[in-house]
């Protein structure tokens, strides 16, 4: 099993990206269906994609390697006039869609703009055209006497990414999410008040499905943070709140879903309410597990699976990084406290994985409740090695493999992490540099 193995024994193969600037700090890391692409977004509005190895009798070691791929601008900084306000250029989510022919298509989204990207490979070029010459210049007519039959000729592989489509002014706050539906037809974005259903084909006018923006703005108690569409159910879609509630709706019932199908909330312990408890209850991450039968959220403190089945207490908690409750006073001044983390799970749903600070990131397995830290740096993180589990110390005595929760270093964070669909392989971005792991070769 690929928690227990990874107990003791995980491989890793990583790729750095050598970047030293805020705007290569990687905003979004994405499987694609199949997982042979794996898609990262950067606040510099730019998407790579790494493509893995094709697995070689003599190389078996290098099937867990990706390569890039293929790089381009998906965003640029524009500057909305109106508002007097400057739109960044990063993106903040990028969803890829099913694999129907020999393209890929990705959604990629900033704060108010979605696109759809194809992305493409070229191996072969036609020459021997009629009406102009092979270095593309126009020729004379009247010279022309004879007719070509234009051929293919082979030549180096070429990956094109070209954007097919354009969603633009539908939000008037920051995009938070987008998620393909199972239809493949349609897709819904969510920023802080609304959602929005789109049609793939169809740019100039989206539905909006869901608005909770009171008539007067003063009245506003909780904000949209999270949704996303349920994988086998094309009608039914859930959104989290910065209240820590899931609501889910079914678009069956109406076309605006302002009153949900079910209410997902867990009742407060008032003996451990806090000036912070509001703060650390808000969802950052909401995601269907794959068989559709579980949802699982992520808030400041810990991550929750939930039955949909049952609304009024999870079926599974897993606290992340309990040690910081101690600390939340101290992580409110530096703002650390509104860090929004992701979670992801396992092909099987067996295992999840959510990110924490000091660079290391949190795995759980379902099945036995075993857990375990990793920490993904340079110093620690060297090709085929094996990752060590970390231990933080909370009080008392530190032993030699521990470090102290006063020398964890919140500048350093996990926020985004992917897993392969269908092996344990696991993408992990540390501010600034993308670590590709995967589970031990025999």
């Amino acid at each position: 099993h690929f928690c227990a193995c990874l107990m003791y024994e995980v491989n890793n193969c990583l790729i750095f990206l050598p970047f030293g600037y805020a705007a290569d700090i990687i905003s979004t890391v994405e499987f694609n269906c199949s997982g042979e692409l794996l898609a990262t977004g950067d606040k510099g509005g730019r998407v790579v994609i790494f493509q893995r190895e094709q697995e070689s009798k003599n190389r078996l070691l290098s099937r867990g390697e990706y390569n890039v791929y293929s790089t381009f601008q998906s965003h640029e900084p524009e500057f909305d006039y109106l508002k007097s306000l400057e739109i960044e250029e990063k993106i903040n989510k990028i969803r890829w869609l099913p694999q129907q022919n020999a393209a890929h298509f990705l959604l990629s989204a900033n704060d108010k703009t979605i696109k759809l990207w194809k992305i493409s490979e070229r191996d072969k070029r036609a020459e021997g055209y009629n009406l102009k010459d092979e270095d593309g210049r126009l020729r004379d007519q009247f010279r022309i006497t004879t007719l070509r039959v234009p051929v293919l000729m082979p030549m180096d592989l070429m990956v094109e990414a070209s954007p097919r489509r354009i969603f633009a002014n539908a939000h008037t706050y920051h995009i938070n999410s987008i998620s393909v539906n199972s239809d493949y037809e349609t897709y819904l974005s969510a920023d802080d008040l609304r959602i929005n259903l789109w049609h793939l084909e169809i740019t100039d006018r989206s539905f909006n499905i869901v608005d909770i923006k009171p008539a007067n703005m003063e009245e506003l108690t909780e904000v949209i943070t999270a949704a996303e569409c349920h994988p086998h159910q094309c009608n039914v879609f859930v959104y989290s709140s910065s209240k820590g509630t899931i609501r889910l709706c079914d678009m069956r019932a109406a076309a605006l879903c302002d009153r949900h199908s079910k209410f997902f909330e867990e009742p407060e312990d008032p003996s451990s309410r806090s000036f912070f408890s509001e703060i650390i209850s808000s969802i950052s991450d909401v995601k269907f597990s794959h068989s559709g039968r579980y949802m699982m959220t992520r808030d400041y403190l810990s991550v929750k699976v939930w039955d949909l089945n049952m609304e009024n207490r999870p079926v599974e908690t897993y606290q992340v990084h309990e040690y910081l409750r101690s600390k939340l006073c101290s992580l409110y001044e530096n703002d650390c406290i509104f860090d929004k983390f992701e979670c992801c799970w396992n092909g099987s749903d067996s295992a999840i994985m959510t990110g924490s600070y000091n660079n290391f990131f949190r795995m759980f397995d379902r099945n036995t409740r075993r857990d375990i830290t990793l920490e993904a740096s340079r110093e620690n993180s060297k090709p085929r090695a094996m990752l060590k589990p970390r231990k933080v110390c909370t009080g008392g005595k530190r032993k030699k493999d521990e470090i102290s929760v006063d020398s964890l270093d919140f500048n350093k964070k996990i926020l985004h992490t992917a897993w392969h669909p269908k092996e344990n392989v696991i993408a992990v971005a540390a501010t600034n540099n993308l670590y590709i792991f995967q589970d031990k070769i025999n």
